[in-house]
C-alpha cells in the first residue's frame, strides 16, 4: 500500500512538473508577446484534422494551450481517490500532445462533464474515473466544429447558444458513454493495442457523423439534402526545428535525469524493463516510478532520433518539425510508462520505413516516410509494441507495415473528427494479425520454454 501511494504521489509531481515545462516554454518563446491573441486564435478556431496550432495560433499561444490542458489533466489527477498509476501518464501525455493540434481549453469540458455524469449515473467518485475522462477527449475537433461552424461545412460562423448547446449535448453524450466502451476494448484486441481508447474515440465519431451529417437532411426545392462534413484538409505551418529540438532534448532529458534520481541514483532494472514484452505491462507499478520515468526519457529522446532521421535520408531534413511533430512525440511516448520502450517499438519503425520504400519502388507509394499522415501514423502505430514484444521482431515489422498500409484509409469514416485515428488503425491490425499469431505461431515465451524443455 505504501508502495503504491509514493508511487501515485511521484506520478503527480511528474504530471504538475510536465505541465509547468510547458508553461515555461510559452514564456520563453521566441513570439511570446503573441501567446494571448495566439491561444484566442486557437480556441476559436476548428481542430479538424489535422491542424497544427503553431500555425493556427502561435508558438507560445500553442504551448499556453497545451500547459492550461495539463494543468487541468494533473488537477484531476490529484483529487483524493484518484486511480493514478502508469496508465495516467498514458492518459495525461496522450492529452497534451493532441493539445499541440486538436485538443484545446475549450473544447475538453463537454466530454468532462460527460465522464462526471457517468460516475454519477453509477454512483461512484468521479476520481476514479480520472483516466477514462483524459481519453474521452477523442473527439474534441467535433466539439469545436458545433460550436463553430456546424452545420456550415466552410465559414467559421463564431460561438453562438445554438452551437454552445450542440457542443455541449453531443459532448456530454459521448463522455458518458466513453468509459463503457473503453473497458469493453480490451476484448476486442486481447491487449495488443495500447490506445485502447480509440475503440469509442473512433466508433462514436463514426455514428456522431452519421447522424449529423449523413442522416441529417432538409428539404431545398423539394429535395432532401443532407449536410456535407468538411473536406478533410491539414493546416500545417512552417518548420521550427530549434523550438521542437531543444524543448524535446531539455524535457527528455530532464526525465531520464528524474527517473535516474527516483530510482535510488542508479539505472538498475532499466535492463529488465527493456525486455518486458509491454502486454498488458504498467512499468510504474512493476519496476517503479523512477524506471518508469526513465523509460519515458530514454524513449522520448529515441522518437525525436527517429524523425530527425527520417526527414533527413528523405533529403529534407528540417522539413516537418511543427506543432503535429511536437505533439506526435508526445503522443507517442506517452505510454513509456505502460507498456513501451525501445526495445519493443523498433521494430514497429522499421517495418514503417520498410514498407514505406516497398510501397513507392513497386506501387508508387503516395506516401513518403516523412510525409506529415505517415509521420502521426507511425506515432500510433507504435501502441502495436506488445505485437514485438510478444512474438518477435519480424512480428512487429509485419505489424509495423500494415499500419503503414491501412492508417490513411481510415479518417475518412469519421470525418476527420477523431485524434484517435491512428490508435483505431492499431486495434483493426491487431484484430487482424493477432488471432493469426496464435493459431500459428508461438510467443516469445512459449518458445523458451519449449527449449529448455528440449534440453532436459
Amino acid at each position: 500500500m505504501a508502495k503504491a501511494k509514493n508511487t501515485a504521489q511521484s506520478i503527480r509531481l511528474f504530471l504538475l512538473a510536465s505541465s509547468a515545462a510547458f508553461l515555461l516554454a510559452a514564456v520563453l518563446s521566441p513570439d511570446r508577446g503573441q501567446m494571448l491573441t495566439g491561444l484566442a486564435q486557437i480556441l476559436m478556431s476548428p481542430a479538424q484534422l489535422t491542424k497544427d496550432y503553431f500555425a493556427v495560433g502561435s508558438i507560445s499561444g500553442a504551448f499556453l494551450n497545451v500547459a492550461l490542458v495539463g494543468f487541468v489533466c494533473a488537477a484531476m489527477a490529484c483529487l483524493p481517490g484518484a486511480a493514478v498509476n502508469g496508465l495516467t501518464v498514458a492518459a495525461y501525455f496522450l492529452t497534451t500532445g493532441f493539445s499541440f493540434w486538436g485538443i484545446n481549453f475549450l473544447n475538453i469540458w463537454p466530454f468532462f462533464l460527460g465522464v462526471m455524469l457517468h460516475a454519477q449515473v453509477k454512483r461512484e467518485p468521479f476520481p476514479k474515473y480520472v483516466n477514462l475522462a483524459m481519453f474521452s477527449t477523442a473527439l474534441c475537433p467535433l466539439a469545436s466544429e458545433l460550436l463553430l461552424r456546424y452545420p456550415d461545412s466552410e465559414a467559421v460562423r463564431g460561438v453562438t447558444p445554438g452551437g454552445a448547446a450542440l457542443m455541449l449535448a453531443v459532448g456530454i453524450l459521448i463522455g458518458f458513454l466513453t468509459p463503457a466502451m473503453a473497458a469493453h476494448s480490451p476484448n476486442v484486441h486481447k491487449g495488443y493495442d495500447l490506445y485502447s481508447a480509440a475503440l469509442p474515440g473512433v466508433l462514436l465519431g463514426l455514428f456522431a457523423v452519421a447522424v449529423l451529417y449523413k442522416s441529417s437532411g432538409h428539404i431545398v426545392d423539394g429535395q432532401p439534402v443532407s449536410y456535407e462534413v468538411p473536406k478533410i484538409t491539414a493546416t500545417l505551418g512552417g518548420s521550427h526545428p530549434e523550438v521542437v529540438w531543444t524543448f524535446c532534448a531539455v524535457f527528455f532529458a530532464l526525465c531520464i535525469l528524474a527517473g535516474f534520481w527516483l530510482n535510488g541514483r542508479s539505472f538498475k532494472g532499466y535492463t529488465d524493463l527493456l525486455k518486458d514484452t509491454g502486454h498488458k505491462s504498467d512499468f510504474a507499478a512493476k519496476y517503479g516510478p523512477g524506471l518508469a520515468i526513465l523509460n519515458v526519457g530514454v524513449y522520448g529522446l529515441m522518437i525525436l532520433a527517429y524523425y530527425i532521421f527520417v526527414n533527413a535520408i528523405r533529403g529534407d531534413a528540417l522539413a516537418g518539425f511543427n506543432g503535429v511533430t511536437l505533439g506526435i512525440v508526445f503522443c507517442m511516448v506517452c505510454f513509456g510508462a505502460n507498456g513501451a520502450h525501445p526495445g519493443n517499438v523498433w521494430p514497429i519503425m522499421v517495418g514503417y520505413v520498410a514498407f514505406s520504400y516497398a510501397a513507392t519502388l513497386c506501387l508508387g507509394g503516395a506516401f513518403p516516410v516523412n510525409a506529415q499522415a505517415i509521420m502521426v501514423g507511425l506515432c500510433f502505430a507504435s501502441g502495436l509494441s506488445p505485437v514485438a514484444g510478444n512474438y518477435g521482431w519480424w512480428a512487429g515489422i509485419l505489424a509495423g507495415g500494415m499500419h503503414y498500409l491501412l492508417v490513411t484509409s481510415i479518417p475518412a469514416i469519421h470525418g476527420g473528427f477523431s485524434l484517435y485515428n491512428g490508435g483505431f488503425t492499431s486495434l483493426l491490425v491487431a484484430t487482424i494479425l493477432v488471432p493469426q499469431l496464435e493459431t500459428f505461431c508461438k510467443t516469445k515465451a512459449e518458445r523458451l520454454s519449449d527449449k529448455k524443455i528440449s534440453k532436459q
